[in-house]
């Protein structure tokens, strides 16, 4: 099994220490991220990308807010470690309401044993899957990336899509039904590295759209094609912003799924996941996320697609909201931008 990946937030530095100390003991433990504070937690969770965040909380420093925050924008397993001596019925019952996966008794001085259960504890909990938490989101958020909402609550919608053979023609023809779109588009076509700025260009002759080649930090633009490059994931970051990833190493980079999962982890409710002709299965685990994240999912239907590849699995995953075929997509995609 591969080292799992620990960001630990405990306000006390030789707490922090030990506590890391204690996790890394047995060598399958990475802490890839170190902070202070619950402020801090979520640019390190977003930084870091773990598998478990470990969360020191007591009577007088909760960390309910900080495990809100997490699950609300990029829900990761939680274990919120809190002193022996708060030990009892009522440990971590908020915490848990929050989002958090597991509590656990430990301090510096509960010795091995205890330090073993931690480790324990912690592979269980990198196989936990996890779902967005609402209730961070009814909180106002400053300057820790936070996706700004619309007046009534919600945030701007997201279109992304993906094709891999077949692809390039579908896109256009769905791209050329969505030139008015109010709402930004990410695109992933599997396609060789050197026929990406050509595909681009074509594109964009061919449809008349606003298409471009994504840009790292960039903000997502309403009515722009934003187009993934070759040898890097294009996913949405938790404040909103596109990012150009190198990791993981898949069969595809770009990849479906990478966007997808990202979506769903970053925008919720508001991201819209369109998956397209292809071969293989890339993109259909994504698409689940986004639906069981509250997202609308369209999945292009068998018959209309040049391979029922990718649109199959997602269909047979149970990933699709909408089944449609090609010429009803697009408006299918402007309905579910328009919610």
């Amino acid at each position: 099994m591969s080292d799992t990946r620990v960001v630990v937030v405990d306000a006390a530095a030789g707490r922090r220490a030990q506590l890391v100390r204690a996790l890394e003991a047995d060598g399958d433990v990475t802490v890839v991220g170190q902070c202070e504070s619950g402020d801090a937690a979520l640019d390190s969770v977003r930084v870091s990308r773990p598998d478990v965040v470990v969360l020191t909380g007591a009577a007088r420093h909760p960390a309910t807010a900080a495990v809100e925050t997490i699950m609300a924008f990029l829900p990761t397993p939680i274990l919120v470690v809190h002193p022996p001596a708060e030990d009892g019925p009522d440990a971590g019952r908020d915490d848990l309401a929050a989002g958090a996966v597991g509590h656990l008794s430990w301090s510096p001085e509960s010795g091995p044993g205890a330090d073993d259960r931690l480790r324990r504890q912690i592979r269980v909990l990198r196989r936990v899957t996890v779902v967005r938490h609402p209730r961070g989101r009814l909180r106002p958020h400053g300057p820790n990336g936070a996706p700004s909402p619309r007046p009534g609550g919600d945030t701007r919608p997201v279109i992304g899509m993906a094709a891999s053979t077949g692809g390039p023609h579908t896109l256009a023809r769905v791209i050329g039904g969505l030139v008015a779109i109010e709402a930004p588009v990410l695109i992933v076509q599997h396609i060789h590295p050197d026929f990406v700025d050509g595909f681009v260009d074509w594109v964009a002759r061919t449809t008349g759209a606003t298409v471009t080649i994504a840009v790292e930090g960039a903000v997502p633009e309403p009515g722009v094609f934003h187009i993934a490059p070759a040898g890097v994931h294009l996913k949405v970051t938790a404040s909103g912003r596109l990012t150009l990833d190198p990791a993981p190493v898949t069969l595809h980079m770009p990849s479906a799924n990478e966007l997808f999962l990202s979506m769903a982890r970053s925008l919720g409710p508001a991201a819209v996941g369109v998956l397209l002709t292809g071969m293989g299965d890339d993109g259909a685990a994504g698409l689940l996320a986004i639906r069981r994240a509250g997202g609308a999912t369209i999945v292009q239907d068998g018959e209309s697609s040049a391979i029922d590849g990718m649109p199959r699995a997602a269909r047979e995953l149970g990933a699709a909201g909408l089944v449609a075929p090609l010429p009803d997509i697009a408006r299918a995609v402007l309905t579910a931008a328009g919610r």
